[in-house]
């Protein structure tokens, strides 16, 4: 028998010990949310870190088995990485066998000089550029690398932040790029499912890399100002004694009951329940 590439190990490793945790999830989530369509040509954002960069190799794989055609243009935007993470992208692209794009802007320079929300600046900011690279490239999609996990964070985070019942989409239209779709093919797969892989295989990726994220990380509890490690750390807590209650929230986001809520917000319309009060019984 023939010995095996480190790439064809990894691939391995996904179709055998973790095909029930992230093959079968990343299927589950392209076939229930209808996220691939034949002729489609997407753009997978790579930012470096492990959930891009396993989507990247997910969608890769995906081409060889499909049962229809599509194309993938594995980006990559450098939004101002120094030397070393520049070079650990590459190296990572390297390992995995993936064909990376590049192309390069200013973005943590211009988010650091903000005054107030860097994160929310750079997160936009990231989105248009990749929204126009991709058009540009022909794509008429681009892949994020959200997972289940960061489903569960971003609902628990607008309720208790934002004042609001907000989920994460599996897919969404651009409402700035016409013709062009969002999609999160690892809306179904656990964080820590990825991250036992990336133990497994021996990989490691880089965070962020930009300074608020450097300010976290030399912060005394590790949390510093970023709100989503505190709901991270209370998820974490939460499970010891209820250890379904991801499951839960993410079913709950599934099943909204809008007959329930004095209000509600649909298309960037306010709407109140005495709107439709008097059209009938409620109980």
């Amino acid at each position: 028998m023939r010995e095996l590439t480190r790439a064809q190990l990894i691939e391995r490793s996904i179709t055998k010990t973790y095909r029930d945790t992230i093959w079968n999830p990343f299927i589950r989530a392209l076939k229930e949310y209808e996220l691939l369509k034949e002729g489609d040509r997407v753009a997978v954002c790579i930012s470096g870190g492990k959930d891009s960069m396993l989507l990247a190799k997910l969608m890769q794989m995906l081409g060889r088995y499909s049962d229809f055609p599509f194309e993938v243009v594995y980006l990559v935007m450098d939004p101002g990485y120094n030397a070393v993470n520049r070079a650990k992208i590459e190296e990572n692209a390297r390992i995995l066998d993936i064909p990376i794009t590049v192309f390069e802007t200013d973005i943590f320079d211009v988010a650091d000089k903000a005054e107030k929300y860097p994160c929310y600046l750079c997160a936009k900011m990231r989105r248009g550029h990749l929204y126009k690279k991709a058009q540009e490239l022909g794509c008429n999609k681009i892949a994020l690398g959200h997972h289940f996990s960061d489903v569960i964070e971003t609902t628990v985070l607008a309720l208790f932040y934002g004042s609001q019942l907000q989920g994460m989409m599996p897919k969404l239209h651009s409402t700035n790029y016409h013709g062009m779709e969002l999609i999160r093919p690892l809306y179904c797969v656990h964080e820590e499912d990825i991250l036992r892989w990336c133990r497994a295989n021996d990989l490691s990726f880089i965070r962020c890399a930009c300074k608020v994220t450097e300010k976290i990380a030399h912060s005394d509890d590790g949390i510093g100002e970023s709100k989503r490690q505190e709901i991270k750390l209370m998820l974490k807590e939460l499970r010891k004694t209820n250890p379904n209650i991801e499951n839960s929230i993410f079913n709950a986001i599934h099943s909204v009951h809008i007959d329930t809520f004095p209000g509600y917000k649909s298309k960037g319309v306010d709407h109140r329940f005495l709107e439709h009060y008097d059209d009938g019984d409620q109980e």
